[in-house]
C-alpha cells in the first residue's frame, strides 16, 4: 500500500507541488504515495481539519524555497506534524537558490530535491 504523504508548501509555490507530486509517478523514479495535503483553503476551521489530516499521514514533506520561512500556514503544519509525531523530511526545491529552513523542522532531515532521496524517506514510513 502505498505511504500517506502530507506535502507542505507556502501558497506562492502551489505550481512547485503540483510538478512535485506529478512527477513522483513518472517510470523510473520507483516512488508511490498518496498526497494529502489541500487542495482546496481550508475555512475558519482549518487547523482542526489540517491536523486531522496530518495526523492520518505516514510522514510529512515539507517544499522549502525562499517563500516558505514567511508562510504562516506551512510552518504550522510542520510545528502540528512534529506534536503528532509524524516522520518529516524538508527538500530544498532549488538546489542554487535556497531559502532559510525553518526552526520547525529542527532535528529532521533536510535534503536538496533527488527522487533518491525522497524515496528514501518513504521507503522508511
Amino acid at each position: 500500500m502505498p505511504a500517506r504523504v502530507f506535502i507542505c508548501f507556502a501558497a506562492e509555490d502551489v505550481r512547485l507541488r503540483d510538478l512535485f507530486v506529478g512527477q513522483r509517478g513518472l517510470q523510473g523514479t520507483g516512488i508511490d504515495f498518496v498526497d494529502m495535503s489541500a487542495k482546496d483553503p481550508w475555512d475558519e476551521k482549518w487547523k482542526t481539519n489540517c491536523r486531522t489530516r496530518i495526523k492520518g499521514c505516514d510522514g510529512l514533506i515539507a517544499l522549502l524555497t525562499k517563500n516558505t520561512w514567511n508562510a504562516t500556514g506551512a510552518r504550522w503544519e510542520m510545528q502540528c506534524a512534529d506534536e503528532e509525531g509524524i516522520p518529516m523530511l524538508g527538500v530544498h526545491i532549488y538546489a542554487d537558490n535556497k531559502g532559510a529552513v525553518p526552526p520547525e523542522l529542527k532535528g529532521h532531515k533536510v535534503i536538496d530535491w533527488t527522487w533518491d532521496g525522497v524515496k528514501a524517506f518513504i521507503n522508511r514510513l
